[in-house]
């Protein structure tokens, strides 16, 4: 049974290295940071400080939960400023 699924992983690399990745948004973090995974090979990727796509280590897995909390409190925040000067 490992080499099927090992002679499967081969072929999607493969597919890959010759034709390229086909990558998909998996989530979007903030609006210009976003996670993609390739659905050949499931490599993930993400973008980086400079806007590069770099490999979705551990330590990016983590910046990325962070950097999604401190965005999603700001927008929160700036909804309720905006529903407090309409309001008055």
């Amino acid at each position: 049974m490992k080499t099927t699924t090992s002679t499967s992983t081969s072929v999607s690399k493969l597919y890959c290295n010759v034709f390229g990745h086909q990558y998909n948004v998996t989530k979007k973090v903030t609006k210009h940071v976003k996670e993609y995974t390739c659905k050949c090979c499931k490599k993930q990727l993400t973008t980086n400080g400079n806007g590069n796509l770099t490999e979705l280590t551990p330590t990016f897995r983590e910046i990325n939960r962070i950097l999604e909390n401190i965005h999603t409190k700001r927008m929160s925040r700036l909804k309720q400023k905006v529903y407090a000067t309409s309001a008055a």
